[in-house]
């Protein structure tokens, strides 16, 4: 099993060249080529038997990809074919059509004559080329395969269906379309791993294709064939499932009969009925591809269209081919060739490099990956000396002895109240380790370094000096005084980094030396972000203006700090959607300006037209307008086109401000319920008789902020009134038990 996928390309127009074939009685006079070796001019003399018709036409000018006069086959594949062949080997599908009049060297182009190898044509050596290629990348696993399909009398056929292991298909074949494009159902495709068994399936398609004789040609071509060569590729030193897949489509199309001249009768008159049709229907699906207006294409109208479906749409490089007759009595057949020539050049394709993914190969390369990472995993748990933790998925035993241990509902949800706990537990402590450093109380060098920071004294506790706000995280040493100076001009990380140097301390983690950081710089820099931060005084004649331990920070400050962390998605989220709604505002405003404009010149438009009506039937002209009313009409008619699109402009526009609203409202709603003023411990405690007085003044200025009976104030004061003790004030001198 396995998945293709398509990786996009640009789209590109359809190429097209002319072939010429050598004539010793060349119309000169009538076919002239541009100096661009481009352009193909055709003059047509007047028909004197059909009198002098003034608009006839008698000159065209077509300008295609390249013109090919007296061209070898080498120089003719090297100019069409190659870069197709060598664009599908990297995973672009090509199609190359042979296409142009009776007589004029299609057959020759493609397949080329079997008498001379150098006459050989753009089929056996575009297998030639593929197998040369095959030879040139051994790093490369590229595998061949070929089909021969042949269309006569709008019947599918199988050319290859003569070998001894093919056989005759019992059920006719049958075009089926699927997502990866359109195939035959029955027809055979046969692998070729050498360049002579392509070869050998090539003469053997070639020698059951229906032939006819008649005046233009001894050996004419009476169908339609679609040679396949079918490639895919893989790396031989990479195990990867992508593959590279591709398939070139060789199409012979005969030729359009025209009947005075080949003289056809009976059974080739019946065949050229089929062939003039099956190509009438392909110029019709190519005119149709050309108009970027239109919205079907006839595929299905014959088996011709239908079969080469994807090699005239979508992923597919496409090369047309046409060859002409260059003689007088040939030139009507010569210019409509060229016509569908010029009309397949508007067609437009997108090619794309085909990739091929194998499921097996895909499940097993991310078991590997599974079997690395859990090896991974287990490695971690060791080196952090964590248990091990079993990936494998639960076997039927162990299954069966956690279902026998679920004795109850109750038991379920205690489960999960216990995993919420267990989970916020990871969560603080993940957070308190983003935040602070753990030193094993049995480690004395560790100690002994944190001592001589000065940042536990030698019960074991925290130290720490109040900041300018008057608190401070640990126990305040028996010296400092809220709104002293600092002593030193040192930081505490200058401080302790001078102590370690003089001790020797080394990092009991990582085992270095404190001069290239250890436990000491990381301890200083959590420290002087926590706690520390204002120990270092610009200046020194600042005077301290420490406020009361218990009162708490501003609303404001508060607030803007909780805007600047943990609402920070919030407020950029509200600012986005502010913007939005404001320039939606402004356009909505501006349309309703032009709507209002354009109804008064509706109005004045209207008042015009009522008088020059009513000036009209007081002529006695009832039915006949004049230019001036007929532009008033017009003008009225415009006005409400404009009138209604801006109408619906505006409706859009509402619904967009409303939506914009509602984001803003919502935006709003989150930022006040995730407030800082919901954390438990303010208000402080206060004496006994003054706890209903604080309450109320809590209530009116969280009210100001949140709204009468929103947010945690209502809570919060229930906890004061109930005597929460977790609803107590924050000491600064309670520091040592909270950590």
């Amino acid at each position: 099993m396995s998945s293709t996928k398509c990786i996009m390309g640009t789209r590109k127009k359809a190429r097209a060249f002319v072939r010429v074939r050598p004539t010793d009685d060349f119309a000169h006079e009538m076919i002239r080529y541009g100096d661009d070796n481009r352009t193909i001019n055709i003059h047509l003399r007047k028909d004197t038997q059909r009198g002098m018709v003034a608009n006839q036409q008698t000159d065209w000018s077509f300008k295609l990809d390249g013109i090919l006069h007296n061209a070898s086959q080498d120089v003719v594949y090297e100019t069409v074919a190659k870069d197709v062949v060598s664009q599908a080997l990297s995973g672009y599908n090509g199609t190359i059509i042979c296409y142009g009049q009776m007589g004029a060297g299609k057959t020759y182009t493609m397949t080329g004559a079997t008498d001379t190898y150098k006459h050989r044509g753009i089929l056996p050596r575009a297998l030639q080329q593929v197998f040369r290629t095959i030879r040139e990348r051994p790093t490369q696993a590229i595998t061949v395969r070929v089909s021969y399909l042949e269309i006569y009398n709008d019947s599918l056929f199988d050319l290859l269906s003569t070998l001894p292991y093919v056989g005759p298909s019992v059920t006719p074949m049958t075009i089926v379309e699927n997502p990866q494009g359109v195939f035959i159902k029955g027809l055979s495709v046969h692998l070729t791993s050498q360049e002579e068994d392509a070869y050998s399936l090539l003469f053997e398609g070639e020698s059951n294709r229906i032939t006819a004789s008649h005046t233009m040609n001894k050996n004419s071509s009476r169908s339609h064939s679609i040679f396949t060569i079918y490639v895919e590729a893989q790396s031989r030193t990479l195990s990867e499932a992508k593959h590279i897949t591709s398939k070139i489509n060789l199409v012979d199309l005969a030729s359009s009969d025209t009947w005075g001249k080949s003289g056809s009768e009976g059974r080739v008159l019946k065949e050229a009925t089929y062939i003039n049709k099956s190509l009438s229907f392909l110029e019709q699906a190519i005119i149709a591809l050309g108009d970027q207006k239109r919205d079907h294409i006839p595929f299905r109208q014959c088996k011709l269209t239908h079969a080469l479906k994807d090699s005239l749409v979508g992923n597919c490089t496409m090369v047309l081919v046409t060859s002409i007759y260059g003689e007088a009595a040939w030139l009507e057949e010569t210019l409509s060739s060229l016509r569908f020539a010029s009309r397949m050049k508007l067609v437009t394709t997108e090619p794309a490099i085909n990739e091929k993914y194998d499921a097996e190969r895909v499940v097993k390369d991310l078991e590997n990956k599974l079997a690395l990472l859990k090896h991974e995993l287990a490695t971690r748990n060791r080196l952090a000396n964590r248990p091990l933790v079993n990936y494998e998925p639960l076997d039927e035993i162990r299954i069966a002895e956690i279902s026998s241990q679920i004795l109850s509902l109750r038991q379920i949800r205690e489960v999960f109240n216990q995993f919420r706990v267990v989970l916020s537990q990871q969560e603080v402590e993940s957070t308190l380790r983003r935040k602070y450093i753990l030193v094993d109380k049995n480690d004395s060098v560790a100690i002994s370094a944190v001592q001589k920071a000065g940042l536990i004294d030698a019960e074991g506790h925290l130290v720490g000096k109040p900041d300018r706000q008057g608190f401070g995280l640990g126990v305040a040493s028996s010296s400092t005084k809220p709104g002293e100076k600092p002593e030193s001009k040192k930081t505490l990380k200058e401080l302790f980094s001078s102590s370690a140097r003089k001790e020797g301390v080394s990092d009991p983690v990582s085992g270095k030396d404190s001069k290239d950081g250890g436990v000491a710089d990381m301890l200083l820099q959590d420290r002087e972000i926590s706690t520390m931060k204002t120990l270092l005084s610009d200046s020194p004649k600042e005077e301290l203006h420490p406020a009361r331990p218990s009162t708490p920070p501003s609303k404001h400050e508060a607030f803007e700090d909780f805007k600047k962390e943990r609402g920070r998605e919030i407020i950029h989220i509200l600012k986005e959607n502010k913007c939005v709604f404001n320039e939606r505002s402004r356009m909505a405003s501006e349309t309703t300006r032009r709507i209002n404009a354009i109804k008064r010149e509706i109005d004045v438009t209207k008042e015009a037209l009522n008088f020059q009506k009513s000036l009209r039937e007081k002529q006695g002209e009832y039915e006949i307008i004049d230019e001036e009313e007929f532009q008033l009409i017009l003008k009225l008619k415009d006005l409400k086109k404009q009138y209604r699109a801006e109408y619906q402009d505006l409706c859009n526009l509402k619904a967009e401000i409303q939506h914009c609203q509602h984001m803003v409202d919502q935006c709003r709603c989150r930022l006040l319920k995730g407030t800082p003023f919901r954390r438990r411990g303010w208000p402080p405690e206060v004496p006994e008789g003054t706890a209903q007085a604080h309450c109320l003044c809590s209530r009116t200025a969280l009210e100001l902020l949140f709204g009468r009976g929103r947010g945690w104030a209502g809570l919060q004061i229930q906890d004061l009134q109930a005597g929460d003790r977790d609803g107590r004030g924050w000491d600064p001198g309670a520091g040592s038990d909270r950590g």
